[in-house]
């Protein structure tokens, strides 16, 4: 039954209809507010902005990298032109007929004629070679016996096809053409900070436009005329394709396009500078570059570091007349004044965001205040309110809105709510005494019905239990004493031939004793100051022993391994057989709890007890199922058992009692999931 509570004051918000939810700061309020305000301005606005400048910095770059790609494409029509032309040009003195009479021998020297044709198509080398490959005439002569390399140029015009190509000379090859040449494509290696290490420090190989054109030559035979122009140092090459490419105006102020031949990773041609009077020639591209380009056969086309500073750059493969690449063509500007620009675009957007927002945040905020202020003036109101002050007034609103409205209800509502409340006070005060008065007799009532309630409870278990004990003493004294009588007969009978089953027939003995003594602890238990049973001195452990072979039935069910630890030196004193009849009880129950099978541990040592007296403690101990603590609580309990059908629940409250009765202790401590361990511990005998 439940006592009945008295009504106390802050209970009259529940008589009024339901208990009122608390009011929510208003802080919360403002922030909205402000949140409403400035948002847009803070939030939304600079997400729009980042979006807008990160999409404009993209497409900046983007442009960017098509200016310099346009500007490649120009370089790179310009170098097939050159190619071309070249070409065209060998082609057109070869089918010339002032050539062929030359050839022939009907207009003077052919190596006259070579000179001045060479010099005239701005060529730097010009020969006539047969179907042998042996030199005819050269301008300027050459050593025949260092020509000895058949080019794929030169094959195409001995089979009849004029071609023109690029192809890189080594250093002996223009040696043999001409020193000059050789002296011109030779220089020496500049470290150039990433670019791929190399143990090389002299650059001695040429990149020439190599051409070749069909000629017929006396006796009918075919022969090639071959041109070359070497295109290292070649400044009047690279300049022109600078000055198509980035005409004057075509950068903004600070810029600066540049472009550039390499043989291989290795500047030959250009117009970089890496000083102020002095081209770039020898310093070598760095190795990001050459792997795209000449390992991966890619156009570059993204910012580059060229030399000394950041280009937005265009590199593409050049091939020889065999296919392979051997160097790249270049074209570039500054990032720098495009990078600055940008960050003079972003800084300024920046700076007049924060202008715009310094100047309308104020006005937003002013706008807000006159929302947030007349609400904390309500909410402070209310707080007042719930702290008791029901005197709590808003007063008057400056705003005439919607607020100024809510404000002015909201006073006319406390004045009923304090009206009401004096009320309620004194209509609490009233209740209040009744319900102390009767809350006193039921209490007093309920502690009557309990102690009622208890004596009951235990009359029945004595009955019960006196009936019990009546019963068993009645049905097993008689058949034990049976048992008693014809094991006498059975060892007369056998005279000396009981020798051989003596174990057996002293076994049978000294349970049927035991079963006396268990219907005697029975009756201890019912009435144990009219029972006692003799007691003696005597090592626990020897006790444990005893005690497993009589269950040992029971272990040879389950897979359990026994553990027993005995080392203790003192004596207890308590009968024998109530001792074991205690560890007995607790060997079934740990076997039971282990069904699955498990690990029992017996263990015997001396411990001090209660006070540092000196004593004995058993454990016995399961790996079994373990018991919940609302269990634990009441296993001692008489007539609790958690074996349904098969326990009594009188085991371990039995236990209990002649452990107790012999001035020792036992305790219980258990985990579900991870075993039971039971303490016993008795004193040591005087």
């Amino acid at each position: 039954m439940r006592d009945l509570e008295p009504v106390t004051p802050d209970s009259t918000d529940a008589l009024k209809g339901g208990e009122a939810p608390p009011v929510r700061p208003t802080r919360s309020v403002r922030y909205r507010l402000l949140a409403i305000a400035l948002l847009p301005t803070l939030v939304i606005l600079p997400l729009l902005l980042g979006i807008t400048m990160a999409r404009w910095n993209a497409k900046f770059d983007s442009l960017l990298i098509s200016k310099v790609n346009g500007d490649l494409t120009i370089a790179h029509q310009y170098f097939e032109r050159l190619l071309e032309h070249a070409g065209t040009e060998v082609q057109a003195l070869g089918d010339s007929a002032r050539f062929r009479d030359a050839v022939y021998g009907q207009a003077g020297p052919l190596s006259s004629l070579m000179e001045l044709n060479r010099q005239s198509l701005g060529l730097d080398f010009l020969f006539v070679l047969d179907e042998n490959g042996s030199v005819v005439s050269a301008s300027p002569a050459v050593s025949e016996a260092d020509l000895r390399r058949r080019w794929p140029v030169i094959d195409a015009a001995l089979q009849g096809r004029s071609r023109t190509a690029v192809d890189i000379f080594s250093g002996p090859e223009l040696e043999a053409l001409s020193p000059d040449l050789a002296a011109r494509a030779r220089f020496g290696l500049i470290p150039t900070p990433n670019a791929v290490p190399t143990e090389r420090d002299v650059e001695d190989r040429g990149m020439v436009v190599h051409t070749a054109s069909p000629i017929d030559l006396p006796g009918g035979g075919r022969g090639a005329l071959v041109g070359g122009i070497l295109l290292n140092r070649n400044l009047v090459f690279i300049d022109t394709i600078n000055d198509l490419v980035y005409r004057e105006a075509s950068l903004p102020e600070g810029s600066q396009g540049t472009a550039t031949l390499f043989l291989d990773d290795v500047r030959v041609s250009t117009n970089v500078r890496l000083f102020e009077n002095r081209r770039a020639l020898g310093t070598r591209v760095s190795s990001i570059v050459r792997s795209t380009v000449l390992d991966e056969g890619r156009v570059w086309l993204d910012s580059a570091f060229v030399v000394n500073d950041w280009y937005i750059s265009a590199y593409e493969p050049i091939r020889d007349s065999y296919g392979e690449r051997v160097g790249m063509l270049y074209v570039g500007f500054l990032e720098a004044p495009f990078r600055e620009a940008k960050t003079a675009t972003v800084l300024t957007i920046i700076a007049a965001f924060l202008i715009i927002t310094a100047a309308s945040v104020p006005i937003f905020l002013r706008w807000a205040r006159g929302i947030f202020k007349p609400l904390e003036n309500m909410t402070r109101t209310i707080g007042r309110v719930e702290a008791g002050d029901l005197s709590a007034r808003t007063g008057a609103v400056a705003s005439h809105d919607e607020i100024g409205r809510v404000a002015g209800h909201l006073d006319l509502l406390l004045d009923q709510v304090q009206e009401r409340d004096s009320q309620l006070r004194a209509w609490n005060e009233e209740l209040n005494a009744r319900v102390d008065e009767r809350t006193r007799e039921l209490r007093d009532a309920n502690r009557q019905l309990e102690a009622t309630t208890k004596q009951l409870i235990m009359s029945e278990k004595l009955a019960a239990i006196g009936e019990i004990t009546a019963g068993v003493a009645h049905e097993i004294n008689n058949p034990i004493a049976v048992i008693q009588g014809n094991l006498e007969v059975v060892r007369e009978q056998l005279g000396a031939q009981a020798d051989s089953v003596r174990t057996e027939i002293q076994l049978i003995d000294e349970q049927v004793q035991r079963i006396n003594l268990i219907v005697l602890k029975l009756l201890q238990f019912a009435k144990p100051e009219e029972y006692a049973g003799y007691v003696e001195r005597y090592e626990p452990g020897g006790v444990i022993a005893d005690c497993l072979p009589l269950v040992q039935h029971l272990l040879n069910k389950s897979e359990i391994e026994v553990r027993q630890t005995r080392s203790e030196t003192r004596l207890v004193l308590m009968n024998r057989t109530e001792l074991q009849q205690v560890l007995v009880n607790l060997i079934v129950n740990a076997i039971h709890a282990m069904p699955d099978g498990g690990t029992l541990t017996l263990v015997s040592m001396d411990a001090a007890g209660p006070g540092e007296s000196p004593g004995v403690r058993i454990e016995v101990a399961d790996t079994g199922t373990g018991m919940a603590p609302d269990v634990v609580a009441k296993i001692f309990d008489p007539f609790f058992t958690t074996k349904r059908r098969e326990g009594t629940g009188l085991g371990l409250s039995i236990s209990r009692t002649l452990i107790d009765r012999q001035g020792g202790r036992i305790s219980v401590e258990s985990e579900p999931g991870k075993g039971t361990r039971f303490t016993i511990w008795l004193p040591e005998a005087d």
